[in-house]
């Protein structure tokens, strides 16, 4: 037997000495600037366009929400910010981008092992590309959730420069870790408690530990007992439109059960991306119920259906939540994606970033009604989620969680691109940090501009929004 030649691949030096050159195509400090072209797009129609093959009745709902605040408008403006970012000059360097890296998509959730764990959450705009995107989105989001509370811009500096510093010193000690022990490497909610418990007062620790204690109790059965309802003796989801709409009060009779038989083949299809294991347990439950769903902020629009499946009883629910996935935000300015379904394109991102991701995790293409073929990503409608609320957070706490954010973003991108090119490009000064901070106040600028422009147009009557 031929022993097999080794692959011969850059060495840590040379991956090193890659990242130390990209300091001479675009120096750490050039990143502070944000200075929008003269032809910059117009915020509203990069909106428009996202809409256009949405579902038209739900899309005032989207523009309702993004009128809320400029940090609900932020959430939803993921397209225009991508744009922004793609006509920057950028390190060349590439990892699995999350596509919209702000800090409500960093969250409470529960690994396979029934850990409860903080992570990435959403990962409709993953693509692979330049890392520091990701940094600036999450960094930008800060920025702007710490104008919604009236912090100064000093505290705001502080909280942004903290962020950084962290997935910066992070990217550093991962870079001289061993693969495996990146891979392996998690952010278990318990031992973070314990890491911070020095850093937050009282009030704030009591705070996290009822956070952590209600993410275990937002699972499947929690959304079974809050969404659904007894009609005539069977179990079905209880309306609340526009919001959720059971599939008996959306269509009519024939194309109601066309469409039944459509989501029943998507379930089947879909099972077939899940590794045999979990396509065994998935089919130990069976379909009862359907009803379209709006969820977040930016994917208001998007076909989006939850499931309800029951196992050998009423009291053994399982509700998945089958979301359309159309291209990424970032593919006109990092390429197009590897994969022939959006669906598979975000399940494999996630997969790839998350330390651990949802068991029910898979893809599949659809058919809808209309006959046209559509991409979707299934997953649990809820897994011990626990999400942070801002509004309610000290100048400390955001600094806190920016923090967390900031370490998690580096596994992630440690995972998944050259961790050591990176960590040589940022080195171990705050030039980068210091940069970043002024780039998220000058893009927080942008982003009121913007969020001012999608009021104009909704008083102009160019586009209707909807407080539902």
């Amino acid at each position: 037997m031929t022993t097999p030649a080794p692959t011969v691949g850059p060495t840590p030096q040379e991956r090193a000495a890659y990242g130390k050159a990209a300091r001479s195509r675009v120096p750490r400090s050039r990143h502070a600037a944000f200075d929008p072209p003269h032809d910059r797009a117009d915020p509203v129609t990069v909106i428009e366009r996202q809409s256009a093959d949405r579902v038209a009745e739900l899309v005032p709902i989207r523009y309702g929400r993004m009128l809320e605040s400029p940090f609900r408008f932020y959430r939803g403006a993921a397209a225009i910010m991508a744009a922004d970012l793609g006509a920057m000059a950028h390190t060349g360097i590439e990892a699995q981008l999350c596509g919209d890296a702000h800090l409500l998509n960093f969250r409470l959730l529960a690994s396979p092992e029934r850990h409860l764990v903080f992570d990435i959450n959403d990962f409709d705009e993953t693509l692979p590309g330049p890392w520091e995107w990701d940094v600036k989105r999450l960094s930008a989001s800060l920025a702007i959730a710490g104008r919604a509370n009236d912090f100064s811009a000093k505290q705001r500096a502080a909280a942004v420069r903290r962020t950084v510093q962290a997935y910066r010193e992070a990217v550093r000690r991962f870079a001289g870790m061993r693969n495996l022990d990146v891979w392996y490497a998690q952010s278990d909610a318990e031992k973070l408690a314990e890491v911070f418990r020095d850093q937050l007062d009282k009030a704030t620790r009591e705070r996290f530990a009822q956070a952590m204690a209600a993410a275990r109790t937002r699972d499947s059965l929690q959304a079974f007992t809050k969404l659904t309802t007894l009609v005539d003796g069977s179990r079905r989801f209880a309306p609340d439109p526009p919001l959720i709409v059971p599939l008996t009060d959306l269509l009519p009779a024939v194309e109601r059960d066309q469409l039944v038989e459509q989501i029943r083949r998507l379930i089947a299809g879909y099972g077939r991306s899940l590794s045999s294991e979990r396509r065994h347990l998935l089919q130990q439950f069976q379909l009862v119920d359907i009803a379209r769903k709006v969820v977040g902020v930016g994917s208001v629009g998007t076909r989006c259906w939850i499931l309800l499946l029951l196992g050998r009883d009423d009291s053994d629910p399982l509700i998945l939540q089958a979301k359309e996935a159309g291209p990424s935000v970032l593919e006109p300015y990092s390429g197009a994606a590897a994969y022939e379904n959006e669906g598979e394109r975000v399940v494999s991102g996630q997969r790839l970033m998350q330390a651990a991701s949802d068991i029910f995790l898979g893809w599949q293409r659809a058919t809808g009604i209309d006959d046209r073929q559509r991409d979707f990503y299934v997953r649990q409608l809820r897994d011990w989620k626990g999400i942070g609320r801002p509004e309610l957070w000290s100048p400390a706490q955001l600094e806190v969680f920016g923090v967390l954010c900031g370490q998690t973003l580096a596994r992630a991108h440690a995972r998944s691109g050259d961790r050591i090119a990176i960590a040589a490009y940022l080195g171990s000064s705050d030039v980068f940090d210091r940069a970043i901070a002024e780039f998220a106040e000058a893009y927080a600028d942008q982003n009121e501009k913007d969020f001012q422009a999608l009021g104009e147009a909704v008083r102009a009557g160019r586009v209707t929004a909807d407080s539902a």
